[in-house]
Formats: C-alpha cells, structure tokens, sequence
C-alpha cells in the first residue's frame, strides 16, 4: 500500500509597496507559477493579471479561522499567500505557520516596513521599539514610552497618527516628536512630522508607520514610570485595594515572570500585580480574578493607562471563577485566601515548575500559610516597610501594616510533593 503523496507547501510572498517591481527574480517565479494567489485587496491589486494569471482569492474576516479553510479548500494546488513586507515579522506568516506547520511553508521575505523606517532615519533597529496597533489598542504603546526612547508604531490606519497623538499628550509626552512616513519602498512615499503636543495634520494616507522620539513633559501630572517593578502607587487608580509599591516590587521579584508566560492575579483589587506582570515583557500574559464588579472595571482602566491592554479579567469569586482558565506558569492570591478549597485549587492548577505567592495580613490568613508552608515547603517572609513623616518638628518612623508572604515552587514529578520536617529527615540519615 503507497503512502499518501505529501501536501504541496503553501508559499509566502511579502509584497512592499512598490509592488511587482520590488520582488526577487524566486518570489517572481512563484507568483508566475501559482495556481491560487490568496491575499488582501491591496496586495493582489499590486500584481500584473499577465505576469500571474492564477485564481485570485481575497482573504475573509475574520482571517484566523480562514486559514485552514481555504488551504484545505485548494488542497493539491500551487497556493501563493501574499503578505505586507516581511510575513514573520507581525504578518500573516506567524498565523500560518501556526495553523499549517513551519515545514509547511516556503517563505519569500521582502524588507519590513521597519528596515525602510530606520533606513530613512537613520535609527539603528537593535536600538528602536516596534509596537504594533494593527488590530490592537492604541493604548499598548504607553509601555514603551521612555525619555530618549525611539518607538516605530505600526499603524492601523490614517488615523492612528492622531490617536497616538492624543495618547502621547495624555502620558505626558506630548513634547515627543513624530514624523509620519507614507507608502515606504514605493514611488509614492511621503512623510510629514510635527510634535504630539499641537499635532494637527489631518488623516493621510492608511499605508504609514509613525516614528516617536519620546520626550516627557516634566510638568504634566503623570508620574514617572520606570522599567522595573514597583511603579509609584499614584500611577494606579484605587479604592485602597491595592499591593503597595514596595511590597508589589518584592511580590514581582518572588513570581519571577519570563518572556510568555501567563499569570492567574486572584483577588486582583486594582490589578497591580497583574499589570507589572506583563509590564515585564511583551509576550507576558495575566487573568485578574475579582469578585467586586467596580473593581474589576477599574482593573481594565488601570491596564490600559499602564500600557498593557490586553489584560483579562474575570468578575467572578474563587475558586469557581477559575474553571475554564487556561493553565498558569504562576498564581498570585491577594485576597480571599480563607475561601473554601482556593489554595488547593492554585496548586492543582500549576504545572511542575510553577510558582505560587501569596500575601496575606490577617492572623487568620496567616494560619492557612503556616499549614501549606509546613506541607509543600517553599519560602515564608515577613515584610514590614516603615516611611518617614512629621513628628511634630521632627520626624519618625510609622509602620505600615506587615505582610506575611508565601512563595513556593510547585516540585517536578521527579521530586517529593511534600518535604521531609527535620525529624524525618535526622531519621531518614540514621538508617543503615
């Protein structure tokens, strides 16, 4: 019995904005070859009806679930996917690859609209942020707003210079400079410029990435944020609830977030946690849990303000309000830990490797932490931070209230779930 021939491998083209001219002699070939060109619009409009003659197919919306549609559609054909650019870098091969496999794929990269941005000003591209709004909020580039920064954003549109503007002045970087550049690579490109502070062109054309030299007006009330955990407590909007500035940065530190992982902040309160969670890096995802509506509503304001939009969040009390989340890297408990079967829940929920912390004030809660501490083991700290103020003429301490916090690894399956107390560990050494 003969095997099954293997699939025809789909080929990406990344098309730039001058079209067929700016195309390599292979991604030429493959074009002229296809038997299906599947693309948007814009893309297909770019390509000479004589030079590929193959059935033209535009891309529904939403694209996601077209994909495996439409390859299964034209299975056993020559498919060409055409792409802006270069299709790994925010394009439409990252979702290929995903849904088809990478050995699935030949791909034929064209320059992004990044190299033709930092060509045109000189900006070495190790050193600029890309924050891309296509599909996006606006809000997500507030994260990459430093002084001396330099941000390329990826527009959605002729409108998005004008909302990152508006962005821009409401952070306090409206002095920053941005310089708008059109229809890179083609014979058409343009670029206007102005500060954020009094920008005023109107939309041009929908094909631009905006360049942002960042500078921060020392005046304007927002305070100053930093790249590390432990963002002054003004940043966050609050009802109290909220993880405070020192105690959060020692929570942060203790959660060790990396590059895509996912976070479960339970009891989120103001959803600080959460928030300088995926502050850390761009790929670093969270679900707050909250129970309170007002605060959860507030959570999502607080996310967007700080620049990482994309924060979940469940209105629901834990433990049931965790059903159905997908798995997390590490869980952060915040509040109501003497909730029925919650810690229990947490652990089971971790993988091997995962980390659990958990902050508490109460003696109550504290008792639950010392039963858990003595069954899985872990790291059990008391933090206390004091500030100065007015005694008088003087000046003395005042204590802030302690907390008591619980941070562990969940064990391999290659290790003991629950340690050895001392007496069985001296028993344990005694034996023959």
């Amino acid at each position: 019995m003969s095997s099954a021939a293997p699939p025809v491998p789909v080929t990406v083209v990344g098309v730039g904005a001058d079209g067929w001219a700016g195309l390599t002699a292979g991604a030429r070939s493959a074009l002229a070859s296809a038997e299906v060109l599947i693309g948007g619009p814009r893309q297909l409009d770019l390509l000479p009806a004589a030079e590929c003659p193959g059935l033209r197919v535009a891309w529904p919306s939403p694209l996601r679930p077209a994909v495996p549609k439409l390859t299964a559609e034209h299975a056993g054909r020559r498919i060409v996917v055409l792409a802006s650019g270069d299709p790994m870098f925010y394009g439409i091969g990252r979702a290929l690859s995903e849904e088809l496999g990478p050995d699935a794929l030949r791909i034929h990269p064209h320059p992004s609209s990044v190299s033709y941005a930092c060509a045109r000003l000189g900006w070495p591209v190790e050193d600029t942020e890309v924050v891309t709004v296509v599909g996006r909020p606006v809000a997500r580039v507030a994260a990459a707003l430093y002084e001396g920064r330099r941000v390329l954003v990826l527009s959605a549109g002729a409108d998005s210079p004008a909302a990152l503007a508006a962005l821009l002045r409401e952070r306090g970087f409206g002095p920053s400079r941005m310089r708008v550049l059109e229809r890179l690579g083609s014979e058409h490109e343009d670029a206007y410029e102005g500060r954020a502070l009094d920008w005023e062109h109107p939309p041009g054309d929908p094909l631009n990435v905006v360049a942002v030299d960042c500078r921060r007006d020392p005046s304007h009330p927002a305070p100053r944020l930093g790249a590390t955990p432990g963002l002054p407590d003004v940043a966050y909007e609050h009802d109290g609830q909220l993880t405070k500035r020192h105690v959060r940065a020692a929570t942060l530190c203790a959660l060790a977030p990396a590059p895509g992982e996912l976070l479960w902040d339970i009891g989120g309160g103001s959803g600080s946690i959460g928030i300088e969670w995926m502050r850390t890096h761009p790929s670093c995802r969270a679900v707050a849990v909250e129970r309170v509506p007002e605060r959860a509503a507030r959570i999502t304001r607080n996310a967007a303000a700080l620049g990482v939009p994309g924060l979940r969040v469940v209105v629901g009390a834990a433990p049931a309000a965790l059903e159905g989340l997908p798995a997390p890297d590490a869980v952060f408990i915040g509040g109501g830990l003497t909730a029925p079967g919650l810690l229990d829940a947490a652990w089971t929920a971790l993988a091997p490797g995962g980390r659990l912390v958990v902050n508490t004030v109460t003696l109550e809660s504290e008792a639950v932490l010392a039963e858990h501490y003595r069954r899985h083991g872990g790291e059990l700290v008391k933090l206390a931070v004091s500030h100065a103020v007015p005694v008088g003429g003087f000046t003395g301490w005042r204590q802030a209230m302690p907390v008591t916090q619980w941070s562990v690894a969940k064990p391999s399956a290659s290790t003991t779930a629950s340690p050895l107390s001392e007496s069985d560990t001296a028993s344990a050494k005694d034996q023959p």
